[in-house]
């Protein structure tokens, strides 16, 4: 079953390579969508894909890469787009 989520991650996560890290995990579990950093320091995803995919996504983000420091995510159930064809880092 195709889910979309949004996710916004709070803690030390701009300044060490989060977005890089969030597009190589999308590759890995073949979710399409953006990653991009806010500007109040939080880091925005939206992923669509296959609902086991887009919950293993979710726990590498919830991880982060080595240098990140993630605090808290915040996950809200959207409805998918279809709109993607990739995953993008946005700027």
């Amino acid at each position: 079953m195709m889910v979309a989520r949004k996710f916004t991650i709070r803690g030390m996560v701009q300044g060490v390579g989060f977005r890089f890290f969030a597009q190589r995990a999308a590759a890995r579990h073949q979710v399409l969508g953006y990653v991009r950093n806010l500007p109040d320091g939080r880091v925005e995803s939206l992923a669509e894909g296959d609902a086991s995919a887009v919950e293993d996504f979710k726990n590498d983000l919830t991880a982060g890469p080595i240098y990140s420091k993630v605090t808290e995510i915040e996950e809200i159930v959207l409805e998918p787009s279809g709109l993607y064809s990739s995953f993008r880092i946005e700027r």
